[in-house]
């Protein structure tokens, strides 16, 4: 166990960060580290709110698929969050089969738990359009998303941490990467 550590910049601050479990999501809104529980200060009042650490704990499509059409992995350099999404396309070319494997903080989980709980039925364009705004949420204080990913409007208050706005994209990064290729296998297939 190391000392007391005045200034965190996240809940598991000793390395890699495997996925939040629901016991850990209320240690965590009281401000205490994974690992040595002492007390994280006021970023973890404003960014890891109760539905945050919700989303975080309970992530829908986890895993990988066994025979997707398009994959892709997006890393995060900054805190070395990684995601990776596996994606099967339906003729229309909308997402019929999704899976992730995520590790990476509570921001990117949640986020990725807003992704798989809505990307069943979303094309590249929905996908895209999603990245696009949670992007200009984050990075220039844009409106929050809207249509079926709406619910990235918790993480908000990410704007103000700019070292928080990669792992929070990152599983919307991912998903664009492995549909955009599927799509074309898709509308490839179809044109033969």
């Amino acid at each position: 166990r190391e000392g007391p550590h005045p200034i965190h910049s996240r809940p598991y601050h000793h390395g890699a960060r495997p996925p939040i479990r629901a016991s850990q999501a209320a240690e965590i809104q009281r401000g205490a580290c994974l690992r040595c529980s002492c007390y994280i200060p006021s970023m973890i009042d404003d960014l890891y709110s109760a539905r945050i650490l919700t989303l975080a704990a309970n992530m829908p499509h986890a895993g990988r698929l066994a025979a997707p059409q398009g994959s892709a992995e997006k890393v995060a350099k900054l805190c070395g969050s990684r995601i990776v999404v596996d994606v099967t396309l339906d003729a229309d070319g909308k997402v019929a089969a999704f899976a992730q494997d995520v590790q990476a903080c509570a921001l990117g989980q949640a986020s990725a738990a807003v992704l798989g709980a809505h990307v069943i039925g979303a094309g590249l364009d929905e996908i895209s359009t999603a990245r696009d705004q949670l992007a200009a949420m984050l990075k220039s204080g844009g409106p929050a998303p809207t249509g079926r990913f709406e619910d990235l409007a918790v993480l908000a208050p990410v704007k103000d941490y700019p070292a928080r706005h990669a792992s929070t994209l990152l599983a919307f990064e991912a998903a664009v990467a492995a549909v955009r290729p599927a799509t074309t296998r898709t509308s490839g297939a179809d044109a033969a």
